[in-house]
């Protein structure tokens, strides 16, 4: 057993069902590798699909495994489950919302050497059209240094780290930071540019971006573990200008109170401006549509404030500075 293939998933069986098939077809010796799934909030509908897979590749294909996880949860934690119950010596990471290129396996490992700590593959998000400003935020995953969704890290090399800190509970940082702890371990790192994964960008509700706010309060989590990594590959400065539009809204809503009418003007002055800036940047490139141009002139009302509020949050849960 060379690779086994880790695959944290929760309440997708038909993107899980998609990933795992792209997974079964790799042009890799089926003896060689397993595939792991990690199920992290234990349903029917999953096992069923897994155990469709296990059961249809038996004796032709890789060995499938289902891991229920009871528990502690989230992406961190299940892949955590998944690497420690593996069995091959390279670990490889991905979503159950990805499609592998037939290649992706073969050419992953062919990046190692017996310098080579760890790997990472390209990511492809194909958008038709104009994208929307969530379309383009996700979109930016093409170009991370380092995701889990496309990469291998040996297993040794996981052990001597401790894998992935299970306080990142959501999709968010918890690759950085096993990122920022493998440069600081002195981990080299290859690139494989034909390990491809493609990622389709799922369909999003209207004001997706309100919801993704809270995420951001493990912003707070890696900058207190990695403030300098954190600095130089993530945010090189604070979020000045959520500060300041939260910070003129504040002064604004106080000087009407205390019917200060020039301090209530000017105040709220710099709040219009600021927050027509920021809708005017998500606007630049992205869709220009009835529907978006709405979505963006609310979303750059409520977002200063709400992320200044989940940044606050973080900042307290973690006792760190706010960012």
């Amino acid at each position: 057993m060379d690779v086994s293939i880790v695959v944290p998933t929760r309440g997708r069986p038909q993107l899980l069902n998609r990933c795992i098939a792209s997974l079964v077809l790799q042009r890799f010796e089926p003896s060689r590798f397993e595939i792991i799934i990690v199920d992290d909030g234990p349903d029917d509908d999953t096992r069923d699909i897994v155990v469709g897979w296990s059961a249809h590749t038996a004796g032709t294909g890789p060995d499938i495994v289902y891991i229920p996880s009871m528990g502690p949860h989230g992406p961190a934690a299940a892949r955590n489950h998944g690497w420690r119950a593996a069995r091959g010596g390279i670990i490889a990471f991905t979503d159950d919302d990805t499609i592998a290129r037939a290649d992706w396996l073969r050419n992953g490992v062919l990046a190692f050497n017996d310098d080579v700590h760890a790997v990472r593959g390209r990511i492809v998000m194909p958008v038709s059209g104009t994208p929307t400003d969530y379309q383009l935020d996700a979109k930016n995953l093409e170009t991370a240094e380092f995701v889990t969704a496309n990469c291998f890290v040996r297993r040794r090399v996981l052990e001597d780290v401790g894998g992935f800190d299970e306080r990142f509970r959501f999709a968010w940082r918890e690759d950085s930071d096993l990122y920022f702890r493998l440069l600081e371990y002195s981990a080299s790192i290859a690139h494989a540019p034909n390990a491809v994964m493609t990622h389709p960008i799922r369909p999003a509700g209207w004001g997706v971006s309100l919801s993704q706010l809270k995420k951001i309060q493990f912003d707070a989590l890696l900058f207190k573990k990695h403030p300098g990594l954190y600095r130089q590959k993530i945010r090189a400065k604070p979020r000045w200008d959520f500060y300041l539009t939260v910070a003129a809204l504040a002064v604004c809503m106080v000087s009407l109170l205390a019917a200060l009418a020039e301090t209530a003007v000017a105040a709220g002055l710099v709040w219009l401006f600021m927050t027509a800036r920021f809708c005017a940047q998500r606007l630049k490139r992205t869709s220009h549509s009835p529907s978006h141009i709405a979505e963006m002139l609310i979303t750059s009302i409520l977002i200063p404030p709400l992320a200044v509020f989940w940044r606050a949050v973080g900042a307290f849960k973690f006792r760190a500075r706010l960012i």
